[in-house]
């Protein structure tokens, strides 16, 4: 006989295996450690095996526990998935759209996408959260965001993703800078401090490799930001060199005093990509968005 499993006992047993304690999960749900017993022992009646087992002070799944908590995620968001979209059978363009974006695309493609977007939703509200791509991929497939935009990097199977805008990478220093007093080489530039995103980033991951193809030594980083929206001034100011979009120089090239250190070398070609899971639904706010998205990076590419 097939026993039917209640969707309150799987959200129980999702928190339980997060916390790995009976007593701290009932204490988050605000329910009785009784209760999440009773929930655990009908899904293990339901499995015909046990879920949990005991780990010193607490507890960790078993080999049917990690699978029930696989399928256990998924039905929640497939849940959360449907909910969503009949709401928005009724909604048009209005409702909730969850978006994670890297600095550069933020500062570039997302103010005229949204400002489209808001013109043809105005009730629509917008989270978004700036970051890099390998803090915000994790959040994309937990169903935090909706979508996230940031360079195109190894496919995940979990994802699909959509071209917004091609960019060109490259080596930036104050104008002033010595280094642009002549044709320098990619020798001449492990003479001098950089400032840098953290290691994992693509952008600093690709140009470690330039130098590493090169038996070159790695950059001297001197500083390491996540966020690239100070590096501008940060270079002109300090005098460090650093490897940023094309388009922070073209944006304003007197500004802030920076120019390109042009060496082909060190001149990176990414793509800037839209991605969703491609197993969940995709509201008609968060489509359009992704299109405003691709019109603007088409009116970069234009300028």
């Amino acid at each position: 006989m097939t026993l039917a499993i209640d969707l309150r006992d799987l959200r129980y047993f999702e928190v339980i295996a997060e916390l790995q304690h009976v007593s701290k999960a009932a204490a988050q749900l605000h329910r009785t450690q009784p209760a999440l017993t009773s929930a655990v022992r009908r899904l293990e009646a339901a499995c015909g095996m046990p879920l949990f087992e005991r780990s010193g002070r607490g507890i960790q799944l078993t080999s049917a526990g990690v699978v029930l908590l696989k399928w256990a995620q998924r039905m929640r968001l497939d849940l959360h998935d449907a909910q969503r979209e009949i709401r928005d059978l009724g909604r048009g363009l209005s409702g909730h759209v969850r978006i994670g974006i890297v600095p550069t695309a933020a500062q570039f493609l997302l103010p005229d996408a949204m400002r489209a977007l808001l013109a043809e939703a105005p009730s629509l509200t917008v989270k978004v959260v700036i970051g890099l791509i390998d803090s915000l991929r994790p959040m994309l497939l937990s169903g935090e965001l909706d979508l996230a935009v940031g360079s195109e990097v190894d496919v995940d199977e979990g994802l699909q993703s959509l071209v917004l805008a091609e960019d060109q990478i490259v080596v930036a220093a104050s104008s002033q800078h010595e280094v642009l007093r002549s044709a320098p080489t990619m020798k001449d530039l492990t003479r001098y401090r950089w400032v840098l995103q953290t290691p994992g980033a693509p952008t600093r991951d690709w140009l470690d490799h330039a130098f590493d193809r090169r038996h070159l030594p790695r950059p001297t980083v001197q500083v390491e930001s996540t966020m690239l929206l100070m590096l501008p001034t940060l270079i002109a100011r300090t005098g460090l060199l650093s490897f940023v979009s094309r388009r922070h120089l073209e944006q304003d090239p007197q500004g802030a005093g920076l120019r390109e250190v042009r060496l082909r070398e060190t001149t990176m070609r990414r793509r800037l990509v839209a991605s969703y899971r491609n197993s969940s639904y995709l509201s008609p706010a968060a489509e359009r968005l992704i299109a405003h998205l691709a019109a603007a990076g088409e009116r970069g590419l234009e300028a």
